[in-house]
């Protein structure tokens, strides 16, 4: 299940806004989290609309996750432009490069569906 937090992210840019902390607090009581204020010349947005950003929030929670995960498994960006370096000496600027197989290997590893 989404979070509050994405689910109203997504509902600011669907009307053109950005978060703010000085706009909007979440709260959670021990009931589950709620917009405890809200400053946005926009009205706030009702239990069904955010209710309707659930898939659009899974979906973007997701593919956050996996990018976490790929960025922690890529190597440093030293280490990368060495296998560059080696793969254009080499002649390697295809699919035969050790940096291209690195960076697939992840990607194949943290698929985005």
């Amino acid at each position: 299940m989404a979070t509050l937090y994405t689910k109203t992210k997504l509902y600011l840019k669907a009307n053109s806004k950005t978060w703010d902390d000085e706009q909007i607090s979440l709260q959670n009581d021990g009931d589950g989290d709620y917009i405890k204020s809200w400053s946005y010349d926009i009205a706030q947005p009702t239990a069904e609309q955010i209710a309707s950003y659930e898939t659009a929030g899974n979906t973007s929670e997701t593919l956050s996750g996996v990018l976490a995960k790929r960025k922690k498994e890529y190597k440093d960006i030293g280490h990368q432009l060495d296998l560059l370096y080696h793969d254009m000496t080499a002649g390697k600027l295809d699919g035969t490069g050790e940096w291209h197989k690195h960076i697939k290997a992840v990607k194949d590893a943290n698929a985005k569906e």
